[in-house]
């Protein structure tokens, strides 16, 4: 995927999975951004090779909790 499209879709699909941040663990969104921008998770989603932007924001933001919780990342099958 080119450069440019891959940016696209971080810059849509972020700021959904903070949304949930700030919804389901009711902190600001500076902190939620923060957290998120700072875990494995983003740290993954960022990486075009790892296909992850393919999941919806819904899938990432349980990732995310799940490494939160736990330290895991579980991985969706398909």
């Amino acid at each position: 995927m080119e450069l440019q499209k891959f940016e696209a879709i971080l810059v849509l699909i972020v700021p959904q999975i903070i949304s949930l941040i700030v919804e389901k663990h009711g902190i600001d969104e500076v902190t939620a951004s923060r957290k998120f921008y700072e875990s494995e998770v983003y740290s993954l989603l960022e990486g075009e090779d790892t296909k992850l932007w393919h999941l919806s924001p819904l899938t990432l933001f349980h990732m995310y909790d799940e490494e939160i919780k736990t330290g895991n990342i579980t991985f969706p099958e398909g």
